[in-house]
């Protein structure tokens, strides 16, 4: 009983997703619809399952498709791990300096490396007063740590592929080797892969410390997380500030 009415109660709220979100209907809705949906949210909402095989079934809609449900781990890594590849990073030969730096903004700041790809020289600033480093990833700049924001600043004076057609006036914290273009993500990650790290856990390690100390919303805007994936993280990690949430919600 419990679970018929669990999964009419989650396929209405799938529906009115549906249609609030992509102005689609049950006969419409697509297979990027259904992930999108269930990696987003609880895993209360797997429960759809049975209406999406009744729309296959029926010929309302032939275009999607779910299996059952299997549990997925979430990749960490330890935090012995994680000091390991920072200590390698920062001091280490393995790699190039700009991967070197990549990957530091990887388990430093939980920056998935297709948003790293993509920073621009602005987003770092150097305080007149001080000599400080901040980065911008969201709202706010963070500030840098020592010695990474003297590697950082080594970078920046010596970036890579400024040959290509834009000059040393190239928008890109990572300038690729097509002309404007920044590097690709891909050329990243197979580099640090490459290393042994573990890209997704080394991101999720990452983001569980900075949830364990500072409450979702505030890492959300200082690290470029919508609201919705921080908190969900946060529930993933089981931290305190989601019992904190959830407590207070309570009546």
């Amino acid at each position: 009983m419990h679970s018929a009415k669990q999964e009419i109660t989650e396929t209405i709220k799938f529906l009115d997703w549906l249609w609030e979100t992509h102005q689609r209907t049950a006969a419409s809705c697509t297979q990027q619809d259904i992930e999108t949906w269930l990696a987003t949210g609880p895993t209360t909402r797997k429960a759809i399952r049975t209406f999406i095989v009744f729309i296959n079934n029926t010929g309302t809609n032939h275009r999607v498709e779910m299996g059952h449900y299997t549990a997925k781990t979430r990749p960490t890594i330890t935090q012995d791990q994680c000091v390991a590849w920072l200590r390698e990073l920062l001091t280490g030969t393995s790699e190039s300096l700009p991967y070197r730096v990549a990957g530091i903004l990887l388990l430093l700041y939980a920056q998935p490396l297709v948003r790293v790809a993509k920073l621009r020289t602005d987003a770092v600033e150097t305080s007149e007063t001080n000599g400080n480093v901040r980065i911008s990833f969201g709202a706010h700049p963070v500030p840098v740590p020592r010695p990474f924001a003297e590697l950082l600043q080594e970078h920046l004076a010596s970036r890579p592929n400024l040959r290509t057609g834009a000059g040393t006036q190239s928008p890109w914290l990572f300038p690729g080797t097509r002309a404007g273009q920044p590097l690709h993500p891909n050329t990243i990650m197979d580099r640090l892969r490459s290393l042994g790290i573990d890209l997704r856990g080394a991101r999720n390690t990452a983001l569980d410390e900075h949830l364990l100390v500072s409450p979702p919303p505030l890492v959300a805007d200082a690290l470029g997380y919508s609201h919705q994936i921080a908190f969900l993280h946060a529930d993933a990690a089981g931290d305190a500030w989601s019992r904190y949430v959830n407590l207070r919600a309570k009546p």
